[in-house]
């Protein structure tokens, strides 16, 4: 055989096995991804803002508390664990943001402004009349611009385990997120990302949860699996990118926020560091109300939910006193 004959036979194999390499990988992710909508399915209800879809759930009556999810999160990270310690006294709205859970992004961008700015819309098209805003992790972040950006919408913080500063290294267990490029996400998502997310699932939610041990019911009471899903993945590595160039800006402001403030964080946190992200906070905000857990992990809400809980309400307390 010519060797031109042979190489082009040689890359023609070569191109058909790449081919039939994608198309498994493919062919398993919309898999994952039924079977995860399957067990989990969408529940609430959406409102259009600005080009994008935002589902949320509600529950309870009385002043209103809005929660923000952090990083690969969905809405489940408050409305498993605490939905049932609070909703006799107040009226509850978790929500899925942009891009995550069942919540579409097309009218916005993964920029924590952008965030802030469709939450502070949403709080208007929801009627919620100054609410309370607690963020987790990421939602944190955004909660604090909400503040920042449009202090007339809510009434005060409750923030868990939150992102507040910019640290120059990446979380360790978050850095196969770490795609700059829209193309290059999109076709991750659809190929070998959520394939290899399952692959690493007990790893990482190690990572997140520890040193306390993941609930046993996470995959399906805490939502865990909508992580399985092509369009979940992007959005999270959206966040993830975008979340490195709002921080330094961000964290100069926080001296004007006047509303009361508070920060539950646990010591043990492997994701975020207290001491930068919660202790440092104390000579950033005016009468901060902060909360360490000892030995705690990243996941409070769910390892500790009576006493997540408690701070909530006693921020509440604060933010309604008017």
């Amino acid at each position: 055989m010519p060797l031109l004959t042979f190489l082009l036979w040689f890359v023609l194999v070569a191109v058909g096995l790449v081919a039939a390499v994608v198309a498994y990988f493919a062919w398993r992710t919309e898999k994952l991804a039924a079977d995860a909508e399957r067990a989990v399915p969408q529940t609430g209800k959406t409102v259009e803002i600005d080009g994008d879809t935002i589902h949320y759930v509600e529950q309870g009556r009385g002043r209103p508390i809005l929660f923000v999810h952090g990083l690969g999160g969905q809405l489940h990270h408050f409305r498993q664990p605490l939905f049932p310690l609070l909703a006799d006294d107040f009226r509850l709205i978790a929500i899925d943001r942009p891009g995550s859970g069942y919540s579409t992004r097309s009218g916005s961008a993964a920029d924590i402004g952008d965030q802030a700015r469709v939450i502070a819309a949403l709080i208007d098209r929801l009627k919620l009349q100054k609410p309370l805003l607690v963020g987790h992790s990421l939602g944190g972040a955004i909660a604090l611009r909400v503040a920042l950006d449009f202090p007339d919408t809510v009434a005060g913080l409750a923030l868990l385990a939150p992102l507040t500063h910019h640290q120059g290294e990446k979380p360790s267990g978050f850095k196969g997120l770490d795609i700059p490029s829209p193309v290059l996400r999109a076709v991750l998502a659809h190929t070998v990302a959520i394939p290899m997310a399952l692959r690493r699932a007990e790893a990482t939610l190690d990572f997140v949860f520890g040193p306390q041990a993941v609930p046993a019911d996470y995959a399906i009471g805490g939502g865990g699996y909508l992580g399985l899903r092509p369009s979940h993945f992007a959005a999270t590595a959206a966040d993830f990118v975008a979340a490195q160039t709002a921080m330094p800006g961000q964290q100069t402001r926080y001296g004007a926020l006047a509303m009361p403030v508070g920060i539950l964080f646990g010591d043990a946190d492997r994701v975020l560091n207290h001491a930068v992200h919660g202790l440092a906070m104390r000579d950033a905000v005016e009468g901060l109300d902060l909360e360490i857990l000892e030995g705690v992990g990243h996941m409070p809400q769910f390892v500790e939910p009576a006493r997540t809980a408690g701070f909530i309400r006693r921020m509440a307390q604060k933010a309604f006193a008017g």
